[in-house]
């Protein structure tokens, strides 16, 4: 007599997609957002991350950011965004930074500084060199790689391994007077404070190079 029943399946492996649908190519990163940093990201593509969770950021133009940088601790992370910089803060941030712009003196000031936070996304930069999540156009040596015209985002200082370290990095508002100690990660209001003041001179410096440009296009009159 012929047996019908049918032979045991083979084990299907997680990370094989189902038959006919195709591969999510950032699973990988996703993978390591989610699970080693903890940071939650949006379904769907291209791959980007919720702000306001584990971190806020501050986008300011690259220009001005650069000062930023070298007042922040190696394990904080900084993305690269086309021409804008993106600073991770500690998740709150957004909040404080209408009444520390004030408390600055900067509030009256227009700033093109922006923050993201609770309900917002950024794209999701490739994870770094290093990690089995690591693709082409992963950051390596701090230098990007695969840094396209049209401004995809890329690691300039990635978040450091594990949650703690991504965590322990980011500026935050402090829990006593901003004093802090030499070579410590600066506190939010240095911080602000800093790129307030570069994205204002950012901004003076293109308003004169604009307005020298437009006294050359002037023809000379003679009376």
């Amino acid at each position: 007599m012929t047996s019908t029943v049918p032979l045991p399946r083979r084990p299907v492996d997680p990370g094989t997609p189902a038959a006919g649908l195709p591969a999510d190519p950032d699973a990988p990163a996703r993978h390591w957002y989610e699970n080693d940093l903890g940071w939650p990201t949006v379904p769907g593509r291209p791959l980007r991350l919720r702000t306001g969770v584990r971190f806020d950021v501050l986008d300011v133009p690259a220009e001005a950011g650069a000062e930023a940088l070298r007042h922040l601790a190696p394990g904080s992370p900084v993305a690269l965004w086309g021409d804008r910089m993106r600073l991770l803060v500690a998740a709150g941030s957004a909040e404080e930074l209408p009444g520390l712009l004030a408390w600055l003196e900067w509030g009256a000031v227009a700033l093109d500084l922006r923050v993201l936070g609770a309900g917002d996304t950024m794209e999701a930069p490739p994870p770094p060199a290093g990690t089995p999540a690591a693709g082409p156009e992963s950051v390596q040596a701090g230098i990007p790689r695969g840094r396209s015209g049209q401004g995809a985002a890329v690691w300039l200082r990635p978040p450091g391994p594990g949650r703690e370290a991504a965590a322990a990095s980011l500026p935050a508002m402090p829990a006593s007077p901003p004093v802090g100690r030499e070579g410590s990660a600066p506190d939010l209001v240095r911080l602000v404070d800093t790129v307030a003041a570069q994205c204002h001179r950012v901004r003076l410096r293109r308003a004169c190079a604009g307005h020298s440009a437009d006294r050359r296009d002037q023809p000379l009159a003679f009376s």
